[in-house]
């Protein structure tokens, strides 16, 4: 937008000093042009009297003419010619040209040349101007002049490259003028992008910066945006206020109904031992959903997370060792492959937790004889977790709001989570700077991808 708007300014400018110089130039070429026919029409003159006394008397007048036209030809460079009202040749030098012809009908009946060509620095070279010699409507003779222009077009040049040096001058500072312009114009702008793309990216303590420079009316807006920024990060705040108490809160009740449904089972029969049993399965999700949600609220507290060199192998390495156990007991033939050392900038456990809502979720869905594998690498300066199923996978439509909130495919609704996993693995790899994909695996089944800032080899930890 910027390099439009200077675009147009300079456009408008450029435009301006057309029309000023444009004009100038051309007056001025005219007005030498005709300076430049009076300063000749003056020599005509001059000899057109000569010419008229030498017809009138001839003798030594015709050699005062002769010698008049030689010295006029020798000093001006110009072509001569007079002649008689029957055409002889009186006196003659340097050259006319047979182009004179029409000039020269038009002095015999009694006409001054009254225009030239205009005069510019590609031309003429030579201008005519005709005379006619005699009194009243008795001509008795015809002058013609063939001068050079250059000194004429010297001076149109001259002038017309004054123009152009102080147009281009004024163009230059019009461009700079324009540049910075469009800068002060749309500074609150790009203060404003700015903001608006660090909230996006979800720091919600972003501001555009209030009292610079820029239009008033865009000052205003910045201010009003902070306003409505403000006013969206206290509400969003006070909803993740209210989860993570409402979460830490009816933690405490339910460890103490868990601890009661728990002294009941010595007071149950055999028909309500089942009834027990799912109750308790009830209470066991019921506590897993307030942890995750307690999880997810302090992880987009909007509190910046501390980045820092993690040992990923060493973090997650436990956790596999866990998880090949639970794999074992449910057949499914779990394949791991990691390095000696791999270390990643990120928050720490984040690897850990998303390895843990990763695995959970493939062997929750792969069939007893399946497969889950886990890779731990480094690829194009970033660490990279996978874990990869033969499970049924998910179709595109359902991969694109996967990581949504208490999200569940229809296809799996009797399938024991809160919902909240794939939501949380992705808040973690954000705040890490990092990145959560899930992609479809051929012929099907589904890849949990985590990538993660690499660790430098040679950077302090």
């Amino acid at each position: 937008m910027r390099r439009r708007l200077r675009l147009t300014y300079v456009l408008l400018i450029g435009a301006l000093l057309g029309a000023l110089a444009v004009p100038l130039g051309l007056a001025y070429a005219q007005q030498r042009t005709h300076q430049l026919l009076l300063d000749r029409r003056a020599d005509a003159t001059h000899l057109a009297g000569l010419a008229e006394q030498a017809v009138r008397e001839g003798g030594p007048a015709e050699a005062d003419l002769a010698a008049e036209v030689r010295r006029y030809t020798w000093l001006y460079g110009a072509g001569a010619e007079v002649r008689d009202a029957t055409g002889a040749v009186l006196a003659a030098g340097g050259g006319v040209g047979d182009g004179a012809r029409d000039a020269r009908h038009g002095a015999l009946a009694g006409r001054t040349t009254e225009r030239l060509p205009l005069v510019t620095p590609f031309g003429p070279r030579r201008v005519t101007v005709a005379e006619p010699a005699g009194r009243d409507a008795q001509v008795v003779g015809t002058v013609l002049l063939v001068a050079p222009a250059d000194a004429a077009r010297r001076d149109v040049a001259l002038v017309w490259a004054a123009l152009a040096a102080g147009a281009i001058a004024m163009f230059a500072a019009a461009y700079v003028a324009a540049g910075r312009l469009a800068r002060w114009t749309l500074r609150p702008v790009a203060e404003l992008d700015a903001a608006t793309e660090a909230i996006a990216a979800g720091q919600l303590h972003a501001r555009a910066p209030v009292g610079g420079s820029g239009p008033s009316e865009l000052r205003r807006l910045e201010e009003r945006f902070n306003a409505m920024a403000d006013t969206v990060a206290a509400v969003v705040e006070r909803q993740r206020a209210f989860v993570a108490d409402a979460s830490h809160e009816l933690r405490t009740p339910l460890a103490v109904l868990t601890l009661r449904v728990e002294n009941l089972r010595s007071e149950l029969t055999d028909p309500g031992s089942q009834d027990y049993e799912r109750a308790l399965d009830e209470i066991d999700r019921l506590s897993a959903l307030l942890d995750d949600l307690l999880a997810l609220a302090q992880v987009e507290s909007g509190t910046p997370a501390a980045v820092e060199p993690v040992d990923v192998v060493g973090e997650v390495r436990p956790r596999l060792e866990a998880w090949a156990e639970v794999a074992e007991a449910r057949g499914i033939d779990f394949t791991v492959r990691l390095p000696e050392e791999l270390t990643a900038r990120c928050v720490p456990q984040t690897a850990g937790r998303v390895l843990d809502v990763a695995v959970d979720n493939a062997l929750k869905f792969t069939p007893e004889g399946g497969r889950v594998d886990v890779s731990l690498a480094d690829a194009a300066g970033e660490v990279v977790l996978r874990v990869a199923d033969d499970g049924p996978g998910l179709p595109p439509d359902e991969l694109a709001v996967a990581r949504d909130r208490f999200w569940r495919s229809p296809r799996h609704s009797n399938v024991d989570g809160s919902g909240l996993g794939l939501a949380l693995a992705d808040e973690l790899a954000r705040a890490s700077g990092g990145s959560l994909d899930l992609l479809a695996r051929e012929p099907h089944g589904l890849v949990t991808r985590l990538r993660l800032p690499l660790q430098p080899s040679g950077a302090r930890q």
